[in-house]
């Protein structure tokens, strides 16, 4: 199974007290936002272990930071999910769906009686808004963009049956798995705020880019199976397999060397960083923002691997959820309704 391949990442921080708690909270949130309708969905909700995520992902966050990291990852996974079935398929659909809430990112209001992922996002928004840098403001809303923008892309290449280009997978790819979004959590729920000069070194975005990707390349691998009997092609143990012509275990073998690639470019530039700080003048607070970014990003790494190594999303029993059907049990995204189903203008 390619569950088994392990990855030179480094070791997870430890999980603080209150989890519990946060786990409450979460289940609380997700109830009441309509997330999950009934018992049987919250318990399969439940078996992915969002907070547990939010933990080991975001050691900085604490208290409603915490909670919103948790929240934000369930909201991730649920919407994900919504994708499964025939809505996945219809990129003309998926695009109208997912236009309204581009325009929440960007400041619109949420409709009145909005469907439960429409309601989620405007609350997740609002809560990370709420006092943020209005850089931070600005440049997430262009990450929530490329997300909800990428789904339509993600049905097109499903349409299509076959894996893409390497180039085209990771345009789509780096779209769907959020890219930037938990990197940027993780400075709100730390506190910081990265001097842009600083956020734009090459360094610290070769190394962003490097985060997010190993990430991204990680759950292929232990989420191939899933993805696999859904029809879902961008995922790069697929893409190797169609570009570079090889078989299954040739193809996660090349994906792990491609992982531990890049988490060691990440510590060789990770190494230059006290250096750049000091290249730039930056004043103390500044270069202890920058190093806390820097632990942000290994964090994200190590605690999302940690997590989906135990999570059961990825194993489920086949009773629970079959394997080639929807990984939901209820479709909560709606087309907006003032948005005719066929409007081509």
């Amino acid at each position: 199974m390619p569950q088994d391949i392990d990855f030179e990442l480094p070791a997870a921080a430890a999980i603080g007290p209150g989890l519990d708690e946060v786990r409450r909270r979460n289940l609380e949130w997700v109830r009441r936002l309509g997330l999950v309708s009934d018992d049987r969905s919250a318990a399969w909700y439940a078996s992915w272990d969002m907070p547990r995520l939010a933990a080991l992902g975001f050691p900085h966050a604490g208290g409603p930071a915490l909670d919103l990291c948790a929240d934000a990852m369930g909201f991730f996974f649920v919407f994900d999910d919504q994708f499964d079935g025939p809505l996945g398929l219809d990129p003309a659909r998926t695009a109208r769906v997912c236009r309204q809430l581009i325009d929440i990112a960007h400041g619109a209001a949420p409709p009145a009686g909005g469907d439960p992922c429409t309601a989620a996002f405007a609350d997740i928004r609002a809560r990370g808004r709420r006092g943020a840098h209005p850089g931070w403001t600005a440049r997430t809303a262009h990450e929530w963009e490329y997300y909800f923008a990428a789904h339509a892309h993600e049905a097109i290449g499903r349409l299509r049956g076959a894996p893409a280009d390497m180039t085209t997978y990771l345009q789509v790819r780096r779209g769907i798995a959020a890219t930037d979004l938990p990197l940027s959590l993780g400075e709100r729920a730390a506190g910081i705020t990265v001097p842009a000069v600083a956020f734009h070194a090459p360094q610290l975005r070769i190394m962003r880019q490097a985060a997010v990707d190993v990430t991204l390349m990680c759950n292929d691998v232990y989420s191939l199976e899933k993805e696999e009997a859904r029809g879902d092609v961008d995922n790069l143990v697929l893409v190797l397999e169609h570009t570079r012509h090889l078989d299954r275990d040739e193809a996660v073998a090349a994906a792990g060397h491609r992982v531990n690639r890049l988490v060691r470019r990440f510590r060789e530039l990770a190494g230059q960083v006290p250096a750049l700080c000091e290249q730039l003048g930056l004043r103390r607070r500044e270069r202890a923002a920058v190093d806390t970014y820097v632990g942000i990003m290994t964090a994200w790494m190590a605690g999302y691997h940690a997590w989906q190594t135990g999570t059961l999303r990825y194993r489920a029993a086949p009773e629970v959820v079959p394997a080639s059907g929807p990984g939901h049990f209820d479709q909560i995204l709606r087309v907006p309704r003032n948005t005719p189903a066929h409007d081509t203008s």
